[in-house]
């Protein structure tokens, strides 16, 4: 789908208070409200990614709070968004809500209400927002040449959901993984804000190179990661050989194109890598270099255990770059 055309036939909207709308694809939309608050918000809803359905709330539920932390932001209220099908057992759909609560509680938000339409397939997620300083927020452009590029959770997730859905993914790979998937990204955007970070975002469904891309093309920068030093699921090549795949993957190699620069040896699961669309992704944060291991030692210390710095920023002209160790 291509949203940039869609968007490009609306009206623009013109209003001093708008500090983030839609031109550079950012993770939420932020409106000032005075000079000390802005309102941030967002909306998102994600297909079952566990047969556990309290599970399935909580990662839902870390996945659309996740857009506020990337913009620096703190929740304070969200509203439930059910797409349930009509057979959907009532005790299921209790465990859903009850799970993405739980992780409302968490963070400290308030739980308002939400809405509900019957849908043939299972979909949830939350209308969420938040506040942050109009002086403090963390964008998806902004990264300077010489910052260092830091992630804060592991890749593969397209890979082990898909998994997950055709039953090969063994019980121990499903818990690891989701419970990176429900782990919120509050800590690490307070991280990103305690150590200077000139931008971030939330690697989600573009996948690495995609949003990575995001982050490129707002200025005349490559973001150059180094492939050795992703972290990556131990068993996303057993399941990637074993048949698990995405749809989504191939159109986001299509969508950066001839902006993906990578080794002629590159192999094509390490493509796939790159492109996998993420579910509840860690934080891909930009930050002067002199700070990045003292954050990822901060992450690490407070559970952020697979955080790591994973490339620097360069001149280019809008690239993303995998390069060999």
């Amino acid at each position: 789908m291509d949203l940039g055309s869609v968007l490009g036939r609306l009206p623009k909207v013109q209003n001093a208070d708008l500090l983030v709308g839609t031109e550079t694809f950012d993770d939420a939309g932020v409106l000032r409200l005075d000079a000390e608050r802005a309102l941030v918000m967002t909306v998102d809803l994600i297909t079952p990614v566990s047969n556990d359905p309290y599970i399935f709330g909580q990662v839902a539920a870390a996945n659309s709070l996740s857009d506020v932390f990337a913009m620096g932001g703190t929740v304070t209220a969200v509203l439930n968004v059910c797409c349930f099908p009509e057979t959907l057992p009532t005790d299921v759909m209790a465990e859903i809500l009850k799970g993405a609560q739980s992780k409302v509680a968490e963070c400290g938000a308030i739980l308002l209400g939400g809405h509900t339409v019957e849908d043939e397939d299972l979909k949830f997620g939350l209308s969420v927002t938040g506040f942050v300083h109009p002086d403090k927020i963390l964008r998806n452009v902004g990264a300077q040449v010489g910052d260092a590029l830091v992630l804060t959770k592991p890749l593969g997730t397209g890979v082990g959901i898909s998994a997950e859905k055709i039953a090969i993914m063994d019980k121990a790979h499903h818990d690891e993984m989701v419970a990176h998937l429900a782990a919120l990204n509050f800590i690490a955007s307070q991280g990103a804000l305690k150590y200077g970070a000139h931008a971030a975002t939330d690697i989600t469904g573009f996948g690495l190179a995609g949003h990575g891309f995001e982050m490129a093309n707002g200025g005349p920068i490559n973001l150059r990661f180094e492939i050795d030093k992703l972290p990556v699921y131990s068993w996303f090549e057993d399941y990637w050989t074993r048949g698990a795949r995405t749809k989504v993957t191939p159109a986001n190699r299509r969508l950066v194109g001839e902006h993906l620069i990578a080794p002629a040896d590159t192999r094509e699961l390490d493509y796939e890598l790159f492109c996998d669309p993420q579910t509840s992704g860690g934080l891909l944060i930009a930050l002067p270099a002199a700070q990045a291991e003292a954050l990822v030692e901060d992450l690490k210390s407070q559970g952020l255990s697979a955080t790591c710095v994973v490339g620097e920023v360069v001149e280019g002209t809008g690239c993303v770059e995998f390069v060999n160790s």
